[in-house]
């Protein structure tokens, strides 16, 4: 009888133990190798940017564009034609760490609406010296350049 309690009291000891332990873990999101590299600098996680010029938001992680068009937010992995003389790199981006911030649309356009024209007032990660640029494809307006490497920034911007 002795032995069984032994056991059971090592068993519970074991499985406590277990539970602390994994209470105790702390997970660390990173992902600056997928930001584009129009992004701005010195933020190492992102989920999305929002764009107040043109009321588009980006998706860091699923690299797509979400937007809307005739009442429905569309998800796509580049803009419409209507965006197209639009500057990626010049163009202020707001740095939005919430899951689906689209979803609150007008908080976010009068929030962030006196950004709107505010060219060339940011660092974009693929002009700073502090990331390093392993590859990278794309052009102007576009979107589809992607910063591939290390940063090594550490921003505080505008998380919400």
């Amino acid at each position: 009888m002795k032995k069984i309690t032994l056991i059971a009291m090592v068993m519970a000891a074991g499985f406590i133990y277990n539970n602390a332990s994994a209470q105790v873990r702390v997970n660390v999101n990173l992902n600056i190798g997928s930001q584009p590299a129009w992004g701005p600098v010195g933020y190492d996680y992102v989920d999305y940017y929002y764009m107040p010029d043109i009321d588009v938001y980006y998706n860091v992680p699923q690299r797509q564009y979400v937007y809307l068009d005739g009442g429905r937010w569309i998800f796509a992995a580049s803009l419409p034609v209507r965006y197209r003389n639009y500057d990626m790199y010049r163009g202020y981006k707001v740095v939005v760490n919430e899951p689906r911030p689209y979803l609150r649309a007008p908080y976010y356009r009068d929030k962030y609406s006196c950004y709107r024209g505010w060219y060339g007032k940011q660092q974009v990660i693929r002009d700073n010296r502090h990331y390093v640029v392993k590859e990278y494809k794309g052009g102007h307006g576009n979107g589809n350049g992607h910063y591939k490497g290390h940063g090594r920034g550490h921003g505080h911007g505008h998380d919400d």
